[in-house]
């Protein structure tokens, strides 16, 4: 006998009980609701919510009548200014998928990544027209080329016939664009930094850049009107899904073409900015800045991080400035943060140490993540909840990735039993919350035992005379390999590796100590993070 369900009777979902979630309206809504309130400061430019929506609405037309169709690639080479941030709505409204290139990458990253997302039109900021210039010269088949020429910067060269403010005044403001139809459509593509091979196109849907813009206001308890300044980049995981969440909070969005310590400063007091993100880099930049800088701050400034651990000691130094320090973790294939290190009020009791600590952690899943753990990879048991036993960090649910551009296999490798794989080493707390000991890759096994290189680098950031560090395996007869540190002093600091080997003596089990110290400057991917596959090449060389 067929069981029949009461509920699925007469019930189907219909335009008045259903509609496909986008990103694209919370623009909608901040515009309808907050139309004279400010949406945008780049400098002296200021545009409101109801400005900057109908300057998505022209874009949205401006590029249907170049002729783009539905599910075509836009691309963008362009800073954190307006345009860039308008293109996370116009560019879908029109239809299109959305695909913000890295502004550090070189002409031949740049051209592959033309190449495979198949770009039919490509904005370029004119600071980045030389490499724009030499990527277009690889390309047999050329998109059309439009030029962002923003008045505030000084140099490079306007590429195309037209600018983008030409494109827009030109434009119907009246355009009649529309949802998605289905919200499994792509919205954003994304490529990963590619530090082995060709980077991979990461492919983000309306329902996760949807929910994930929710789920960084809910996280982080963003509230109503936040004012937050782009210091992570918007082609870094479409700015962590940021852009749709200043708008569904209807917040100001403040522009910011170079990450320096004193145009930060200066923006969080000009423009009493409440939030900004960044990786642990920017952090330790801001730490180091002149005390002179710092003065004048009288509001609460919420910072977000990820990317490496941060140590223990760079959270320390921006709580003690009274900045409010909220650690997450994600990936380029999970929109950006998906973990968070929800804070227990009960753990202000602690010391600052303790607390820093606690805070070092990636945390729990966020509320609009579904599933999360720390697993043996080779069966996908969880690991036990000892803090001590490391496995590979886990990701199933609504923002995780659509999938790789174009490379069945690859996200069949990502997604099998199941789970997205992330590569990433960590131990499980007793308490739930996960913490990162590794990339698999850099794991150090000496004499049969793991060290984590983030482990010992935490040390290594509160010695008093370092302003970066990092720890790789370095090949030895005896051992197998050992931990091999390379440190980047601060300003005035003496060359000594003995004193930096003592320091870690004496906060570290001895097996755990770097048998060898290299100074000198850091490379990093044009994300900010360390090239540790350089630092490996270099330790198996010295």
């Amino acid at each position: 006998m067929q069981h029949y369900n009461i509920y699925e009777m007469g019930l189907d979902a219909n335009p008045a009980n259903y509609t496909a979630l986008s990103p694209i309206s919370y623009l909608q809504r901040a515009a309808f609701v907050y139309p004279q309130r400010t949406a945008q400061i780049h400098q002296d430019t200021t545009y409101t919510w109801g400005e900057t929506y109908e300057r998505c609405v022209r874009l949205a037309s401006g590029l249907k009548a170049l002729g783009i169709q539905h599910g075509e690639t836009v691309s963008f080479l362009c800073a954190n200014i307006p345009p860039m941030f308008e293109a996370h709505f116009g560019v879908p409204m029109s239809g299109a998928v959305l695909n913000a290139i890295n502004t550090r990458l070189d002409a031949e990253a740049v051209a592959f990544i033309l190449q495979h997302a198949e770009t039919r039109i490509l904005f370029v900021d004119r600071e980045f027209s030389d490499v724009a210039s030499k990527a277009l010269k690889l390309l047999a088949v050329k998109p059309l080329i439009i030029a962002v020429d923003d008045p505030y910067f000084d140099g490079g060269e306007l590429l195309g016939e037209q600018t983008y403010e030409q494109l827009l005044e030109k434009s119907d403001p009246d355009f009649a664009w529309e949802l998605p139809e289905n919200e499994w459509q792509a919205v954003t593509l994304n490529y990963t930094s590619g530090t082995t091979g060709n980077p991979k196109g990461v492919v983000y849907h309306h329902r996760g850049a949807y929910l994930n813009a929710a789920n960084n206001i809910i996280s982080w308890d963003m509230g109503k009107h936040p004012a937050y300044l782009w210091i992570l980049p918007l082609f870094h995981c479409n700015g962590w899904c940021f852009p749709w969440s200043i708008a569904a909070a209807a917040g100001v969005s403040v522009s910011l073409r170079h990450v320096r310590a004193d145009a930060i400063y200066g923006a969080i007091k000009d423009h009493k900015v409440s939030h900004f993100c960044g990786a642990p880099i920017v952090l330790n930049m801001l730490n180091n800045a002149p005390a002179e800088m710092k003065e004048g701050i009288e509001h609460q400034v919420n910072a977000m991080v990820a990317g490496a651990a941060p140590p223990a000691a760079v959270i320390e130094g921006m709580e003690a400035m009274g900045f409010k320090v909220t650690h997450v973790y994600g990936l380029t294939e999970t929109y950006g943060p998906c973990v968070v290190c929800e804070w227990d009020e009960a753990w202000n009791e602690r010391t600052p140490g303790e607390r820093a600590a606690l805070k070092a952690r990636q945390g729990v899943k966020s509320p609009m993540q579904q599933d999360l753990m720390v697993a043996d990879p080779d069966n996908l048991q969880p690991v036990a909840r000892d803090g001590e036993t490391i496995g590979e960090i886990f990701i199933r649910g609504n923002i995780v990735m659509k999938g790789y551009l174009k490379n069945p296999r690859a996200s069949e490798e990502a997604f099998a039993g199941d789970w997205f794989h992330t590569g990433d080493l960590a131990v499980w707390h007793e308490d739930g919350y996960i913490e990162i000991k590794d990339r698999s890759k850099d794991i150090i096994i000496s004499g049969g035992e793991n060290i984590s290189s983030i482990e010992v680098e935490d040390i290594l950031y509160r010695h008093p005379d370092v302003e970066e560090a990092a720890v790789v395996a370095k090949p030895d007869e005896k051992w197998g390999e050992t931990p091999c540190a390379f440190v980047k002093l601060k300003p005035g600091a003496e060359e000594d590796a003995a004193a930096i080997m003592d320091f870690c003596r004496a906060n570290m089990a001895h097996f755990k100590i770097p048998r060898h110290v290299v100074f000198g400057d850091l490379p990093k991917t044009s994300t900010g993070k360390i090239q540790k596959f350089i630092l490996r090449a270099q330790a198996k060389e010295s």
